[in-house]
């Protein structure tokens, strides 16, 4: 019990070091030279503390609800990137990068320049996702992984980089999720195990029915085509036949073997498809803006090609 508790309080002491991160910056700024500009860094405070708080509100969620239901050591790391073809190392990078760009669009709202707030999103979305990573590292069944940061901080450098060498995000990394029939298989037992039993957790687990897209704005590269600003051609990336980290096989304790499907190909799938960029959509409404922001990062269903397994076929609507 005692060594659980010290390794709560270090746990929380790391988290609590990054949470700072994020706070001070902002905190010890130069005194403003304007009213306006006051009212900008009062905001800006405010903006930095509420972020702290909800970062500090959601490790404590995670830490009470999910990571208690698994051991727990002292802080380790682990080497995961074998597993899952890649798919976690995908969805780390449109995590890192969406939660970038939602902190920099509040960033924005308080005043901050574009570059800067960029920046300050960036960051606070690496905070954010490290303190996930802590977690991880205390964790007995998984740990600290330096593939995941990796890929965190490629996805938050994505949008500082965009911004402060082209001033807008001409690629944009979105999400989209089609439900995977397993009952035919006769491997519905395996996937409920693997990746929930609920709609929400597939969505977030279920790799074999998740795909992540590289969004390029056609507009945006070539300014004097004549596109539409809204046309995206999309690169997407996805999995199949998915049924454990590293093959589709899983042992007990003693080494006997309880799941074997060795037969099911695990394939990578490439996609090609267009897309809508929602943020060139024109309005003056900040609930709309904020709409269409969050909105932005699902790429809706459109028809696509798929390249996987030496063969290509087409799709009239992907999810």
């Amino acid at each position: 019990m005692e060594s659980t508790a010290r390794q709560l309080m270090c746990k929380f002491e790391c988290v609590k070091y990054l949470i700072l991160i994020v706070c001070i910056p902002i905190w010890v700024q130069a005194q403003p030279s304007s009213d306006s500009a006051a009212l900008d860094i009062r905001k800006q405070r405010w903006v930095a503390a509420g972020m702290a708080a909800g970062i500090t509100t959601g490790v404590v969620i995670l830490s009470n609800y999910w990571y208690q239901q698994y051991p727990s050591e002292s802080f380790h790391f682990f080497n995961d990137n074998a597993e899952w073809l890649q798919m976690d190392k995908a969805g780390h990078v449109f995590t890192a990068y969406t939660a970038a760009i939602w902190s920099r669009a509040l960033w924005i709202s308080t005043g901050m320049q574009p570059r800067q707030a960029a920046l300050a999103g960036a960051f606070s979305s690496l905070v954010f996702v490290s303190a996930i990573e802590v977690l991880d590292g205390f964790s007995s069944e998984w740990g600290f992984s330096s593939g995941d940061m990796l890929a965190n901080v490629l996805g938050a450098g994505l949008l500082l980089g965009q911004e402060w060498g082209w001033k807008q995000q001409r690629i944009t990394i979105k999400f989209s999720y089609q439900p995977v029939n397993y009952t035919p298989a006769g491997l519905q037992g395996r996937a409920n195990a693997l990746f929930g039993n609920r709609t929400i957790e597939k969505m977030l687990k279920d790799y074999n029915g998740q795909t992540y897209w590289a969004c390029f704005n056609l507009a945006s590269f070539f300014p004097k085509s004549g596109l539409p600003k809204w046309l995206n051609l999309s690169l997407g990336y996805g999995a199949g036949g998915i049924l454990g980290g590293t093959e589709n096989q899983q042992k007990d304790a003693t080494g006997n073997i309880v799941f074997n499907r060795m037969d099911i190909a695990r394939v990578r799938k490439g996609f090609l498809s267009i897309d809508v960029d929602l943020s060139t959509i024109p309005t003056r409404k900040k609930w709309l803006k904020n709409v269409l922001l969050v909105v932005n990062s699902i790429k809706i269903p459109a028809p696509a090609l798929e390249w996987s397994g030496g063969k290509l076929q087409a799709h009239w609507l992907k999810f």
